[in-house]
């Protein structure tokens, strides 16, 4: 008589957000449901893979924070060991408004030792028709478990589609199909219950090991400025960054990469201080770094000390430059790590 059929282990990390909210009295949802709750509100996971699940924090995605993030990579790393009885995957259950975020946070730090981690959430809360955090969490959860996805590092998988978390970007604000990677596409899909792999993309490189421990401390870590420069700005704001306390700065600019004019010298004397990461407003392609060589254009800016985000969004800049400082990371090392992005 064959013994009872063995299912890959799966840790399932809750950290809040509309996939966990339900109505209050104080008007509108909040997040209240726990990591066993949404469990058990979807009882074919546990013909996918035997699961634990964990609820270090119950908050809307937009209110996590960086340090709260390396605490969940902290863990992470701590039960993701590649030994017999550790979960060979894991799922991270979070509001959506923040999940590139996190998903790129986690790929650079939780992901060395080959583990799947596979973020989700919902568009519409539990009570909501056509609620879809019941089939998102099925299908993160058949992702973390399937044995292909070792090597990849973190992922997002909501509305059956499984994207790369460098190039993820949530793309409408209601839609359940919210989520798409632009100018690369999806990496991946769930159907028929099984997973379809299509490409194994290229990774931004993990944050080195010996520095993950030293950013989760109760230190603070560094505050880097997120300024976005459009028409008719002059930068004034760059004046002042340096004595607010920030540590870096990220510019979102225009097109490939550009700013007006009437910014370049307080740019460059903000780079003066601290590093400075050039990304674009623009949803796909890469910043550029030799084509136009006008006041407030790329070749410009880079020559004042800006340092060139290629294909990341500012919001993922914004966290890599956060990273690399908080960890002690000088200049050289800030721009080896652009410069690597490719």
């Amino acid at each position: 008589m064959s013994g009872a059929q063995q299912f890959p282990r799966v840790l399932v990390v809750s950290l809040g957000g509309t996939i966990a909210m339900t109505s209050s009295g104080l008007g509108g949802i909040r997040p209240t449901l726990t990591g066993e709750q949404l469990l058990a509100a979807e009882p074919r996971l546990a013909r996918v893979a035997e699961l634990e699940a964990v609820t270090p924090m119950n908050l809307p995605g937009a209110s996590l924070s960086l340090q709260q993030l390396c605490g969940v990579a902290s863990l992470l790393r701590g039960r993701l060991t590649g030994t017999p009885d550790a979960p060979v995957g894991a799922v991270v259950v979070q509001g959506t408004d923040t999940i590139e975020e996190t998903a790129f946070v986690l790929d650079l730090l939780a992901t060395q030792g080959g583990a799947p981690v596979v973020v989700t959430g919902a568009m519409r809360g539990p009570q909501a028709p056509g609620a879809d955090g019941p089939a998102n969490l099925l299908a993160a959860v058949t992702v973390a478990a399937d044995a292909r996805l070792r090597g990849l590092g973190a992922v997002v998988v909501l509305n059956d589609e499984i994207h790369a978390a460098r190039w993820v970007q949530k793309s409408h604000t209601s839609l359940t199909s919210a989520f798409d990677s632009p100018g690369v596409g999806r990496i991946g899909l769930v159907a028929e219950g099984r997973v379809h792999l299509l490409a194994r993309p290229e990774r931004v490189p993990a944050l080195p090991t010996p520095h993950a421990p030293s950013l989760c401390g109760e230190e603070p870590l560094a505050a880097i400025a997120q300024v976005s420069l459009g028409l008719g700005e002059d930068g004034r704001v760059l004046d002042v960054l340096a004595g607010l306390g920030y540590a870096g700065a990220v510019i979102e600019g225009l097109g490939a990469g550009h700013v007006p004019a009437s910014c370049v010298d307080r740019l460059q004397a903000l780079a003066g201080q601290m590093p400075v990461v050039l990304c674009t407003r623009v949803r796909a392609g890469p910043v550029f770094t030799g084509t136009y060589g006008f006041p407030g254009s790329e070749m410009d800016l880079l020559a004042r000390g800006l340092l060139a985000a290629a294909h990341l969004t500012p919001a993922k800049a914004r966290l890599l430059l956060a990273l690399l400082v908080s960890a002690g990371a000088g200049r050289p090392a800030v721009v080896e790590a652009f410069a690597g992005l490719g």
